[in-house]
C-alpha cells in the first residue's frame, strides 16, 4: 500500500511540474547514468544495446526516460549480458557506493 501511495505521489508530483527527488529516483537515476556511461565507452546506440541485450528497443528507452525509469532486475541483469560485464561489475562503482542507505 505504501508502494502504491508513494507512486501515485510521484506521478502526481510529475505531471504537475515538480520535480521529485526520492530515494527510489537516486537509485534509478544512477542505474541510468551507469547505463549511459557503458553505451558512450563501447559507442553503442540504445538500438544497439537492445539487440546485444535480447531486449525491445522501446524497452531501454523507456527505461532511460525520466519520465518512467522502470527497470526490473531481469532486465538490468540483460543489459548487462548484452554488455558482457556481471552485475557485480555494473554496481562496483563510487556512484553506487556513495548513495545514502535507504534505512535511516
Amino acid at each position: 500500500m505504501l508502494f502504491l501511495l508513494y507512486a501515485c505521489t510521484y506521478t502526481l508530483a510529475r505531471r504537475n511540474g515538480y520535480t521529485y527527488i526520492g530515494d527510489d529516483m537516486r537509485v534509478k537515476d544512477t542505474t541510468v547514468q551507469r547505463l549511459n556511461q557503458l553505451c558512450a565507452e563501447r559507442q553503442l546506440t540504445y538500438n544497439a544495446l537492445a539487440t546485444l541485450s535480447g531486449i525491445t528497443p522501446s524497452t531501454v528507452y523507456s527505461l532511460m526516460s525520466e519520465e518512467y525509469r522502470d527497470l526490473s532486475l531481469v532486465t538490468l541483469k540483460k543489459l548487462c549480458d548484452g554488455l558482457e560485464i556481471t552485475l557485480g561489475e555494473f554496481f562496483s562503482t563510487p556512484e553506487f557506493d556513495a548513495l545514502e542507505q535507504e534505512i535511516q
